[in-house]
């Protein structure tokens, strides 16, 4: 970690922040690092360091989420993505946390499809946990329900997806409403007569913005 906080604030930037912070609502401070410039970084920061198992994941991401700046929770993000493998079904509760820590979309999308969706490809049972989230009041853990299948193509659910896009297709928060439409379109290009069969079923339940997101390439 020491080698992080000394390398990223050295390449950060005030004026990059700035527009940064801006961009994203003002949810954290920023460094002012880009994103190409911040994984290179990150190799650097990296470089030597042995392969880590469960506990190092949790240890590293949840100590950069409890910095204040938004680039040490893209490391961590990036970190466990690369190791999601390493982590069992365990590590689900350190990844809702993590959710639910400054939550907005940047972190919380990769998070989702990437590493909650990891945990649940490695072990189904966990999607008992997904029906769970789909419900929940955090609207943040109800997105991360609706994406963690984004990657699985033709071994998507497509029962409990289109289940869950019921679920919440009352609520009138945008990023549910995104949320919603984006998972059905990310799984029409696996199954796109069954999308359209579905939206077709239900369009009156849907949001505009669900429908218009889901038929996008369709």
């Amino acid at each position: 970690m020491s080698r992080l906080t000394t390398l990223y604030p050295a390449a950060g930037n005030p004026f990059r922040a700035q527009e940064m912070v801006a961009y994203m609502k003002g949810v954290a401070p920023f460094l002012g690092i880009r994103t190409p410039e911040r994984r290179a970084l990150s190799r650097t920061v990296l470089d030597g360091t042995p392969r880590p198992d469960e506990s190092d994941c949790a240890a590293v991401a949840l100590r950069c989420f409890a910095l204040p700046e938004r680039e040490y929770h893209y490391f961590a993000v990036d970190y466990l993505r690369r190791h999601v493998k390493r982590c069992s079904s365990g590590f689900l509760p350190v990844a809702r946390r993590l959710v639910t820590t400054v939550s907005w979309w940047d972190t919380v999308d990769h998070l989702a499809a990437h590493v909650v969706g990891g945990l649940v490809a490695a072990d189904p049972a966990l999607a008992r946990q997904m029906d769970a989230w789909i419900d929940d009041q955090d609207l943040w853990i109800a997105r991360t329900a609706l994406l963690h299948q984004l990657r699985f193509k033709e071994d998507t659910d497509a029962d409990r997806l289109f289940a869950y896009c019921l679920r919440r297709a009352a609520d009138t928060d945008f990023f549910l409403r995104k949320a919603i439409g984006w998972s059905l379109r990310e799984y029409a290009k696996t199954a796109p007569g069954e999308v359209r069969a579905f939206v077709a079923d239900n369009r009156s339940l849907l949001s505009p913005l669900s429908v218009r997101e889901a038929l996008k390439h369709l």
